[in-house]
């Protein structure tokens, strides 16, 4: 099959690919490397692998690569994806992430279609001279939409809550996918992994926390905590998170859906802190950059997804925590 993966050469999106391709499929990756990096993917350069770099706010780019290619699946995961920078400049983060995902939806409606055919009631008429093809589109959304969990976790019939710009432009854009489903008929399905985490992700200001504490105390460099410490997360390891992207979109029960994935156990920021340092380091408190936009309990709640598709996560915190310090070890070396 033919896969195109936006935003393959960032931290999830490489993974994806790997997957993708160990399963022998023929995969197109766009990314214009806001995030991503051309070393993630160079093991994957041969003739089943093709880089473009390229915005998928380029329209002209975007029908250039439909016009040339007809997809079996759309992974979606091109995104401005740093919470605080959608605070400080919430218009970049509305145009990559609503913007960017209409253009890729309108790109996969016109690749099912054809640009003649036209609506009767519910039905498409399609043009018999043009070329058409069935394709699915998988959108890689967030946690960070919802309201803040309770102890029995979120699920997706939880409250979501636009904190920030990047959770509102996402919970836009799941709503274009789903219009698109309800519409059009198009298969389509909204994917709102839990806080994901591991090898290839930065561990500079960018990264996430997992990483870079996990930098910090290789180096004896203090970890800075913001605010208290107590808010909670449920960290998702980024193998069962790939798997988890790559069964979504192979699975029908799922078309017009939401679903989530996490392992079902969240953990004090402060308790991580502890967990990795391990008297590395010290730990010290610095005041919230924007306080507004912290979650304060996230616990996932998989069950839909089990139940439909059949993932549950495979790794525990530890076992990844201990993966993702060999990786930053081995990989980075004197640069972490």
């Amino acid at each position: 099959m033919k896969m195109l993966v936006t935003g393959g050469a960032g931290f999830i999106g490489r993974w994806v690919v790997e997957k993708l391709l160990r399963e022998g499929h023929q995969v197109i990756c766009l990314d214009n490397l806001s995030n991503g990096r051309k070393e993630n993917i160079t093991e994957f350069i041969h003739k089943d692998f093709t880089f473009i770099e390229g915005d998928i706010k380029d329209e002209a780019l975007l029908d250039e690569i439909f016009n040339c290619n007809k997809f079996d699946i759309i992974y979606h995961l091109a995104a401005s994806i740093n919470v605080q920078d959608s605070i400080d400049d919430p218009r970049t983060t509305f145009y990559n992430d609503t913007v960017g995902t209409f253009n890729i939806l309108e790109r996969a409606k016109l690749q099912m279609f054809g640009k003649n055919s036209k609506m009767d009631g519910d039905e498409w008429i399609l043009d018999p001279t043009e070329s058409t093809y069935l394709c699915k589109l998988v959108f890689m959304s967030t946690c960070m939409v919802y309201d803040k969990s309770n102890d029995s976790g979120i699920d997706e019939n939880h409250p979501t809550k636009p904190i920030s710009p990047y959770g509102a432009s996402k919970i836009a854009a799941e709503n274009m996918i789903l219009s698109y489903y309800h519409s059009y008929k198009m298969p389509t399905v909204v994917i709102r992994p839990f806080n994901t985490y591991g090898p290839f992700q930065k561990t500079g200001g960018e990264g996430g926390v997992v990483a870079i504490f996990i930098k910090n105390a290789l180096k004896g460099i203090d970890i800075n905590i913001y605010g208290s410490g107590n808010q909670t997360r449920d960290l998702l390891y980024v193998k069962d998170c790939a798997r988890f992207v790559v069964m979504a979109g192979f699975n029908s029960e799922v078309n017009g859906q939401i679903i989530n994935a996490g392992t079902a156990r969240d953990i004090t920021i402060n308790e991580l802190a502890d967990l990795i340092s391990k008297g590395r380091c010290d730990i010290k408190y610095v005041k919230h950059i924007h306080p507004q936009s912290e979650i304060m309990k996230l616990l996932c709640n998989y069950d839909k997804v089990k139940k439909f598709i059949g993932w549950e996560p495979v790794y525990t915190l530890e076992q990844g925590i201990e993966e993702t310090e060999a990786w930053i070890k081995e990989e980075l070396g004197c640069l972490i």
